[in-house]
């Protein structure tokens, strides 16, 4: 099977005077509501469970349509009115001047005494956090366009050309790291992009594995290493390469309920971040390996780990591994043929296999035999 880039479906679309925009709408209404005597209210999109769902024909995780008012006049909801006005001129200030802060950085800045009072705006990032969140809910964008940034996790490696404000680099020629992704990636612009897919690798170790042997030049790919759960940064990352160059998106994990889920966020979203997956998800991504039928196909049946944890048929189970599992079987996007009997094959033998594994068989064979081979035949999960 020969990867082919595909038509992009989105354009590059940073522009900060959106988010100012909706800031000014939203105050806009807050401050008529005001002058015309009324007790002035936001409407915030609820979050839980009960407000989640899987749209099967987008196949996606979305957050559904119930609303919660939080009034001024309100003794039960005054405190988090105040602070969300609070941060929604702090964030204003900070793309009107082009300038960015991390959530930890954001509550100090927006924490003290207010006048009068002996009460504090805020007591603990845990209140300004949430905040945050309900602004990307109500306005419709996300936190790094409200330039509201988290810690920078993951790299990538090969052959493209990145824009970064001023500066402009191909990400094969920053040494064998490559380059770190940001915590914000809503700036970054791809001038030359010669790669024919994405790789995207689960742990750092097997990522660098493939960079020493030459995997992205031999194979003509980006390699994007996640370094566990990926990022925020990073999923909007592959989701844009996807959209924007129309780049195919193949993902390589371990073979456990953990790499699987990494795998089922980058694709389908996440429940606790369903308000911002059309923009963090990518739903025509597919999944190389590991596979449980690897472990036989490939003769790695000693090197395989046990499920931690207590399995559905001993007492006191299911735990760990096995619930997870079980959980993952029970996922509207894990109902199709191919994941059901993945998912039940690990319960059956109780076993997990890692990326690293297939260094039993040689350092070079998941460069140049186990992921050119599954790919081009086409032996992808959905």
């Amino acid at each position: 099977m020969k990867l082919k880039r595909q038509k992009p479906r989105e354009k590059f679309s940073y522009d900060p005077q959106k988010v100012l925009k909706k800031l000014e709408e939203v105050a806009q209404k807050i401050l008529e509501e005001v002058k015309a005597g009324k007790n002035p209210y936001f409407d915030v999109p609820t979050r839980g469970l009960n407000n989640v769902y899987f749209d099967e024909e987008a196949r996606l995780i979305r957050m559904g349509d119930k609303l919660s008012r939080r009034y001024f006049l309100n003794v039960a909801h005054a405190r988090k009115f105040m602070q969300t006005l609070i941060l929604m001129a702090y964030v204003k200030r900070l793309v009107s001047e082009g300038k960015h802060a991390s959530l930890r950085e954001a509550y100090y800045a927006n924490k003290h005494t207010i006048p009068g009072t002996k009460e504090n705006t805020f007591e603990d990032q845990s209140e300004s956090d949430p905040i945050i969140e309900d602004l990307e809910r109500m306005l419709g964008v996300l936190r790094e366009e409200m330039h509201i940034t988290a810690d920078r996790r993951g790299y990538i490696y090969g052959d493209i050309v990145i824009k970064d404000g001023e500066d402009e680099f191909n990400a094969s020629k920053l040494g064998t790291g490559g380059w770190a992704v940001p915590g914000t990636v809503e700036h970054i612009q791809f001038p030359e992009v010669n790669v024919d897919y994405v790789l995207v690798v689960e742990t750092a170790a097997m990522a660098d594995r493939l960079i020493e042997e030459k995997y992205p030049k031999r194979e003509n790919c980006l390699i994007v290493a996640t370094q566990g759960q990926a990022s925020r940064g990073v999923r909007r990352l592959i989701h844009r390469l996807h959209y924007e160059e129309g780049l195919p998106i193949i993902v390589f994990t371990d073979g456990d309920p953990y790499g699987w889920y990494i795998y089922s966020t980058i694709k389908q979203g996440s429940i606790n971040l369903a308000y911002l997956s059309e923009k963090l998800a990518t739903p025509d991504a597919k999944f190389v390996g590991m596979t449980m039928d690897d472990i036989k196909e490939y003769g790695l049946e000693n090197v395989t780990e046990k499920l931690k944890g207590i399995p559905p048929d001993k007492k006191g189970g299911p735990t760990g591994d096995y619930k997870r599992i079980i959980e993952e079987l029970n996922y509207p996007w894990f109902q199709n043929k191919e994941w059901q009997r993945q998912l039940k094959l690990a319960l059956k033998w109780g076993v997990r296999i890692e990326q690293q594994a297939l260094a039993n068989k040689s350092l070079e064979f998941v460069a140049k035999e186990y992921l050119p081979e599954k790919i081009r035949e086409g032996k992808l999960l959905p």
